[in-house]
């Protein structure tokens, strides 16, 4: 099966199960909210010891990297009623081999959202991209996102120092 490579530019806004939230590309044209929300959410991004290079990040330095194109992975700002929660991302590690990426501003957690989102990404990857299998890391202490994980029908791979890695095997 070949693999279909997605553009960034003609990445539809995804519905999730939840109807106000959709999954849109994030890019250079939301830097502005997305550091916003990156500085809102710098001790909850750094709480389990992840994500520390994104919380110390300037607004030069977050729309620089929204000016990259990410092809052939997809980087989605989480949209709650238009208003950027969060981000998901599916990383193609070796496609269709996929990493999966996630967080969500801290008055957004424990509403379903983060599963929500990461679903609809996973069935877009597998449905568009062809992706067979997915991963994720998880910091140890960071039990709200091992349960999202576990939602979604993934399992424990592998047991590292500081992190678990996750992974689930899509259906054909």
């Amino acid at each position: 099966m070949a693999v279909r490579h997605h553009a960034k530019h003609v990445f539809p806004e995804l519905e999730t199960s939840i109807s106000p939230l959709t999954l849109c590309a994030l890019t250079a044209e939301r830097a502005a909210e997305y550091h916003a929300l990156i500085d809102r959410n710098r001790d909850h991004l750094t709480q389990h010891g992840d994500y520390q290079e994104l919380a110390a990040s300037d607004y030069k330095t977050a729309h620089a990297e929204l000016l990259n194109d990410p092809s052939p992975s997809l980087r989605c700002g989480v949209l709650l009623h238009g208003t950027l929660i969060g981000r998901v991302d599916l990383v193609a590690v070796d496609p269709p081999k996929y990493g999966l990426g996630y967080w969500l501003d801290h008055e957004a957690t424990g509403q379903g959202y983060a599963t929500a989102a990461c679903r609809a990404l996973i069935e877009y990857g597998a449905a568009v991209l062809g992706a067979t299998d997915v991963f994720a890391g998880v910091t140890h202490g960071n039990s709200k996102s091992s349960t999202v994980l576990t939602r979604l029908g993934f399992q424990v791979a592998e047991v590292f120092e500081t992190y678990t890695r996750y992974h689930r095997a899509l259906g054909a």
